[in-house]
């Protein structure tokens, strides 16, 4: 059976609901055997998940199973997973770190966060101060991290520590897998102005990591991570949406259905802001296929950008365009939610939680360097830093 092109795939999703029909079959082992049978990622490797086939292809495996209403693996859920641990743990785990975290990844079983920023560490993260002293075949880890999303789901983090303060500050830098259920983990809530928490700041108190868990080789942290963040900015930035979907589509439902709230220069607005969110959508398309042939590059800070800055003002105009409804708030009870939703929730809540858009993921100052450096090459800002010893810099 050929499952490299369209019509094996299409023969080997009908197999797998025809061995495991979506209604007598429970989520989990639906789940489990889709990735079993490589059709998770269709461009993974076989065994984990995939097929080697073109990445393009993904799309018509879910469209498959979709229409026989086979259960998904809830990916708003499980996004840092999905969208950042697996493709690093791919190109730089271990055969062995591949099978053993790759499967319960995809099928939501177990849940990953990341710790890479720090009370002294964000826009400037290769400056963090956590620290990975090695002890033979383990290592113990030393540190806080923050704006964690996720971390009170989580049973692994992708981490980064500092292992070597005698170098610049890139290059000290090492990438491990933390069990945050292990001894020493400490998690607490950072409650946000939509009063939710689902970010949080994190402890680490003596923690043990073997060596085992290391992701890349020892002082090779930035150049795993960079891996992190690129596919991360992707995963934000690039989520394929249909046309008029996203936030975009709340609002013009408003439009639509509210004829009494119109006014010219909302109109006006709406049209551009609509226009926009199709560039970036048609944009978001396009780096797609450029993915399906290699790894993601800078041009994935760009989408970011654009979405945090779109995010933002199209839940400033459904705000405005509600008048005295858009004051409204739904819940500020303090909890601890499983994810973000942008388009369940009332216009207040879009609005307060998209101030974060240009925060996480790099804040929008750091990705406009990236861009202009990266992209379109020009001149790097002066860094004088890069340089000295990590130990030496002023702090």
């Amino acid at each position: 059976m050929n499952a490299l092109d369209a019509d094996g795939l299409r023969r080997r999703t009908a197999a797998l609901l025809a061995g495991h029909d979506p209604a007598t079959t429970g989520r989990l082992d639906f789940l489990r055997a889709r990735f079993d049978a490589g059709l998770a990622w269709v461009h993974y490797p076989e065994g984990l998940g995939g097929l080697g086939a073109p990445r393009s292809l993904q799309p018509l495996v879910e469209g498959e199973l979709a229409a026989a209403g086979a259960p998904d693996n809830d990916p708003r859920r499980i996004g840092i997973g999905l969208g950042m641990a697996a493709p690093t743990i791919l190109r730089y785990g271990t055969e062995e770190q591949k099978r053993r975290f790759l499967r319960p990844l995809w099928t939501g079983e177990e849940v990953w966060c990341q710790l890479f920023s720090e009370p002294g560490a964000g826009s400037d993260l290769a400056a963090l101060a956590t620290r990975a002293v090695r002890d033979g075949d383990t290592w113990t880890v030393d540190g806080q991290k923050v704006w964690t999303s996720g971390a009170h789901l989580a049973r692994w983090a992708i981490l980064i520590a500092r292992t070597d303060p005698e170098l610049p500050k890139h290059q000290g830098i090492t990438y491990f897998v933390c069990d945050m259920s292990d001894p020493g983990v400490e998690v607490r809530p950072l409650r946000q102005i939509t009063g939710e928490a689902e970010f949080n700041e994190v402890f680490l108190s003596g923690v043990r990591i073997p060596d085992a868990h290391r992701l890349g080789g020892v002082g090779e942290g930035w150049r795993v991570a960079s891996t992190t963040l690129m596919n991360e900015r992707v995963a934000i930035g690039g989520a394929r949406v249909p046309r008029e979907g996203g936030m975009i589509g709340v609002a013009a439902e408003t439009w639509r259905t509210r004829p009494e709230l119109r006014t010219h220069e909302l109109h006006q607005r709406l049209l551009t802001l609509w226009v926009e969110a199709e560039v970036a959508r048609l944009t978001g398309e396009r780096l797609r296929q450029q993915l399906a042939v290699g790894q993601p590059g800078p041009e994935g800070s760009g989408l970011k950008l654009s979405f945090a800055r779109l995010n933002q003002e199209i839940s400033g105009l459904e705000v405005e365009l509600l008048a005295a409804d858009g004051l409204t708030y739904d819940d500020w009870t303090m909890r601890r939610p499983e994810g973000v939703d942008f388009t369940g929730r009332d216009a207040g809540y879009r609005y307060l939680r998209t101030k974060g858009n240009s925060i996480e993921g790099g804040t929008s100052e750091v990705l406009l360097n990236i861009v202009a450096e990266r992209v379109l090459g020009l001149p790097p800002e002066p860094r004088t830093d890069k340089d000295v010893a990590w130990k030496d810099l002023p702090r």
